[in-house]
């Protein structure tokens, strides 16, 4: 199979294919795994590549669909996990090096579980950022990941393999976690649809209230069909919520007449977006607009700092799980996240109990800022880029251009990405929000400003 020829398919075209005959699920993963030979070399985007488990993963599939008996819409489809996912017998780092000794894992992560019920034929791990604490591409653990667009630019993080990945044709979807950002950024970087979904809705593991389990695809009827799979209940998570029954990938057409559309360019603290993110965000609204729906510009809805707080409870995070490596080791995680974390441990316990207040407080001042909308565009990040070897947009607050998708994870309301242009052939997207547990309706206008936006040529040849 010729790879430019898969890159173009849906999930559903494809395994319509499977059902026909036309495609085979190991005619497909062989293709997959073949240009992983070819790109992977200079995106550095997967580190753990299971060539002969996917491929009896495949096999089975091609039976099952020769049967007429295929475990579900998604049985077949290549697709990959970030390396902060569990899976059975697969190796776990989270990004760091001093992880490099841990054993395989044990149990598979909810978000592993439900794709292996599924049939999907899960081929490889992405790379990731130390501990998840960069929304950049660059691990202590496996080097630096770029971006196919442009090999000297950035891919985001911290599902940064994910991000890079998917746009070079390695696979068709890929499961990443966000705790700030993590599926959002690389997908604004790398030219992806992304869900940061209502907090609950896909079970994960450690349970947690701030980080989600999110589907990264090239496209909105992907992680739609993805969401179909991952939104199944699982008991290990105590915060997942009772199984929705939609069927998110058949409902995707809606008439946006008369929604009320917020368009946000202004958090009301740096960094301020640059023109060009505001110039693609504005041109997304105008499709909306022109299609009936009620666009209106939000005012900034903070008057101080509402990322500071965040980025001071992800240093403890961050601090202590550097202290959880042997002594010895702790020197080897990236510098750039050592120092940035480095304050947690002079925080006192009156700090974080103000931190924790701080965020609550902006939790509900965004939630009631923009409760007059339906949907609210904003940008996905401030910024077009950065280079591939820097750990963010600011070096010594490595999370700062996070400043957009942040206050989502503490508001828990579902967010997606999604692509909409390039500008000096880099991908610019924008972000999508919506009231809690409207996912589908978060997909509907994201699915809107896809096709808006029309056809990719996606970067299959890492271009320099």
């Amino acid at each position: 199979m010729n790879i430019s020829e898969l890159a173009g398919l849906d999930i559903r075209t494809l395994t319509a294919g499977y059902k026909t005959g036309t495609y085979s699920p190991v005619e497909v993963l062989a293709a997959t795994l073949a240009h992983a030979d070819r790109v992977n070399p200079q995106i550095n985007a997967l580190f753990h590549v299971a060539g002969d488990e996917a491929m009896a993963m495949a096999k089975a599939s091609e039976q099952r669909w020769r049967r007429g008996e295929p475990f579900s819409a998604l049985d077949g489809v290549p697709v990959t996990i970030k390396d902060s996912i569990n899976m059975v017998g697969w190796p776990y780092f989270h990004g760091a090096k001093p992880n490099r000794d841990l054993p395989p894992a044990h149990e598979d992560s909810p978000p592993a579980a439900r794709l292996k019920e599924a049939g999907a034929v899960i081929f490889a791990k992405t790379v990731m950022p130390d501990c998840g604490l960069l929304g950049a591409g660059v691990s202590s653990s496996h080097g630096i990941v770029r971006n196919p667009w442009q090999l000297s630019a950035n891919t985001g993080g911290s599902s940064a393999g994910a991000g890079a990945s998917l746009a070079a044709g390695l696979g068709l979807a890929s499961v990443g976690s966000d705790i700030a950002g993590s599926v959002r950024l690389p997908a604004g970087h790398c030219g992806l649809a992304a869900l940061k979904p209502t907090q609950g809705l896909i079970p994960h593991l450690a349970s947690d209230t701030m980080r989600s389990a999110g589907p990264m695809a090239r496209s909105v009827p992907d992680i739609a069909a993805m969401l179909g799979v991952m939104t199944l209940p699982d008991s290990r998570d105590c915060w997942s919520l009772p199984p929705s029954g939609i069927d998110y990938a058949a409902h995707l057409e809606r008439d946006v007449k008369g929604l009320k559309i917020g368009v946000l360019l202004d958090m009301g603290f740096d960094p301020r977006p640059v023109p060009d993110v505001v110039a693609v965000v504005k041109a997304a609204a105008r499709h909306l607009e022109d299609a009936g729906a009620q666009v209106s510009e939000v005012l900034p809805p903070f008057d101080y700092d509402a990322y500071d707080a965040i980025d001071r409870i992800l240093q403890i995070r961050g601090y202590a799980e550097i202290q959880s490596f042997a002594p010895e080791r702790r020197g080897e995680v990236t510098p750039a996240v050592y120092k940035w974390s480095a304050p947690g441990g002079t925080y006192s316990t009156i700090d974080h109990a103000n931190f924790l207040k701080s965020i609550a407080a902006s939790r509900m001042r965004m939630e009631a800022h923009l409760r007059p909308y339906d949907y609210v565009l904003s940008p996905i990040l401030p910024v077009i880029s950065f280079p591939a070897e820097a750990p963010g947009a600011d070096v010594d607050v490595p999370l700062r251009h996070a400043n957009f998708t942040a206050l989502f994870n503490q508001t828990t309301q579902p967010a997606s990405a999604v692509h909409q242009a390039l500008v000096d052939g880099l991908p610019v997207g924008v972000q999508v929000s919506g009231k809690r547990f409207d996912d589908l309706g978060v997909l509907q206008i994201s699915h809107f400003l896809e096709q808006a936006r029309g056809v990719v040529d996606w970067p299959l040849t890492p271009r320099a």
